[in-house]
């Protein structure tokens, strides 16, 4: 029998967090999060963690669990998050998988091998090498070169992702298409929603979620972590709202600068998250402005769930 699960995704500041333990509630339901800032200990206000208050009482799994100086993968992510999936189905309780980060969510209901991923260290040290002296459109352009494909789908940003491609492409792969590269786990019986916004509403939030991190405590944040022995090249650091603050403190521009840089950025991430959640074909959107009230959207998503899951 396949194990039942709910799946909530969404660009960041959309309203995952609330909506997410609101559901949980009414489910008996417990919360894995999805999201690869906030496994971290000490990184609470920049991942926009909840409060203890705010959890209200719901367990939430995979937040504040990692030290910020070890590497946390999304393969680790898949072992842990089967762990507490079936630690809560034992306590007949639902696992909700709440967060943005899609491969994590894709290690989840697609049968990922992470151990059958090959990597050339030395060309991905070269790579790193030259993204640092030549910037991320260099490494994009040599991409776009070799496969324009790829190119195509992966930003000039994501340099992880391009070094991986051109990895790929070294070994004579080519980096395959998101859905022809991925077999359905079969597994899980799982209902996939997403939550979405009208984009300037959604990107106001953005802005407005930025400042409140500022005045909230964002700077002696990052001080923390850095008197932790952290900088821009540890992984954990690598996410917004902390490597932005690290060049503000290293004097490479002033507050105002770091802040507006950060809000383009997340602005711009919340667009790719949006892109990316897009390509599920078993994915059921519901839009904010589709309701008069967040009690309704609730209420939809409820009755949406209860007519897929038979759970308790």
């Amino acid at each position: 029998m396949k194990k039942p699960l709910l799946i909530i995704v969404g660009p960041t500041a959309v309203g995952k967090t609330e909506t997410s333990i609101h559901i949980a509630k009414r489910l008996n339901g417990e919360i894995i999060s999805a999201d690869s800032m906030q496994v971290y200990k000490y990184m609470n206000i920049g991942s926009a963690k909840p409060t203890e208050e705010e959890k209200s009482g719901i367990p939430h799994y995979l937040m504040d669990e990692i030290d910020p100086r070890e590497k946390f993968s999304a393969a680790d992510f898949k072992e842990k998050a089967k762990e507490y999936m079936d630690k809560i189905l034992e306590k007949n309780k639902l696992p909700i998988i709440v967060g943005g980060t899609g491969l994590y969510v894709n290690s989840i209901i697609y049968n990922v091998d992470f151990t059958q991923t090959t990597s050339n260290w030395e060309l991905r040290k070269k790579l790193e090498d030259m993204g640092k002296e030549f910037g991320n459109e260099y490494l994009h352009k040599k991409l776009l070169e070799k496969d324009e494909e790829a190119a195509a789908r992966i930003h000039p940003n994501n340099v992880k992702r391009v070094i991986r491609a051109l990895e790929v492409i070294e070994n004579g792969e080519k980096m395959k298409d998101f859905k022809n590269d991925l077999v359905e786990n079969e597994e899980y019986n799982y209902v996939l929603i997403g939550l979405i916004r009208d984009r300037q509403e959604l990107y106001e939030r953005i802005n407005m979620r930025v400042d409140l991190m500022i005045e909230g405590g964002l700077i002696e944040e990052v001080k923390h972590l850095m008197k932790l022995g952290l900088d821009e090249e540890a992984i954990s650091m690598k996410g917004l709202g902390y490597k932005e603050i690290i060049r503000y403190l290293k004097g490479e521009y002033d507050l105002e600068e770091a802040t507006r840089i950060l809000k383009r950025d997340t602005r711009r991430y919340a667009k790719r998250q949006i892109t990316w959640f897009k390509r599920y074909d078993q994915m059921k959107w519901f839009d904010f402005g589709d309701y008069a009230s967040k009690k309704e959207l609730e209420e939809d998503i409820l009755k949406y769930v209860g007519g897929k899951l038979n759970f308790l």
